[in-house]
């Protein structure tokens, strides 16, 4: 029987890790076809600026406020803010926030970059 073609994962069920900005909880990071994952991240401190090389990144701010500084240029974000980090882009979170973090392809941990 070949494999479903979807997936369900409860993200308040996933056991958070560290990141350079808090903690995550990470989903379909073990899809085989790598499409991409969903990350709920906490920021609780000013993060690491750091890019990828080959993931994109879309950001949705869902609670708390702070700025996003992009390639050397801070912006203010709120509640309801997107934002397409794409690979080479500088990018850090500063201030305490609740982010949803959907990289494409899936997360590489070994696509994480830091000066």
């Amino acid at each position: 029987m070949p494999d479903p073609l979807f997936k369900i994962v409860d993200t308040t069920a996933v056991e958070p890790v560290p990141c350079p900005c808090g903690s995550t909880r990470r989903a379909f990071t073990d899809d085989p076809d790598q499409t991409c994952s969903l990350h709920v991240v906490d920021i609780r401190e000013d993060a690491k600026t750091h890019y990828h090389k080959k993931l994109t990144e879309i950001y949705y701010i869902l609670e708390g406020s702070g700025q996003m500084e992009l390639d050397g240029e801070l912006f203010d974000v709120h509640p309801g803010v997107s934002i397409l980090i794409k690979p080479g882009c500088r990018h850090r979170a500063i201030g305490e926030m609740k982010i949803i973090n959907i990289p494409v392809p899936a997360f590489d941990p070994n696509d994480e970059w830091f000066d």
